[in-house]
């Protein structure tokens, strides 16, 4: 097989197309289409005594932050939480996402955090 090869000093063809950047009507729809979603799981998580909350996003890179709070400090499946609900939505739904990033907020005294829970599962100490 033939390959092209750069001739006379040229650059090789880049085999990674970059993605054209975005404007601002489309960032603010991804944005928008972001929190709508998170938004949307929201109750779930409240309804066990945490929140879900974006911290960040930099939709043109598709990298998203979020942070459970409340009751989910003192969760042990927190992690499966955002591993597996938050991160598999929002790569799901959102085709631009290519990373979440979740972290618990533990700043909550870990009895409180456990009086807030409401869910099937809450750790005792």
């Amino acid at each position: 097989m033939d390959e092209e090869r750069p001739q006379n000093g040229e650059t090789p063809p880049a085999s990674d197309e970059v993605a054209a950047p975005l404007d601002d009507a489309e960032r603010v729809e991804r944005l928008q289409a972001l929190t709508g979603l998170i938004d949307l799981m929201r109750p779930a998580v409240q309804a066990d005594g945490g929140d879900l909350v974006l911290v960040r996003a930099d939709v043109d890179q598709g990298v998203v932050e979020v942070q459970l709070q409340g009751a989910c400090s003192s969760c042990a499946i927190s992690s499966a939480t955002l591993q597996g609900g938050v991160e598999r939505i929002l790569r799901d739904r959102l085709p631009w996402v290519t990373e979440v990033h979740g972290d618990v907020d533990e700043s909550i005294d870990p009895f409180t955090s456990e009086a807030m829970g409401r869910g099937g599962y809450v750790p005792s100490f």
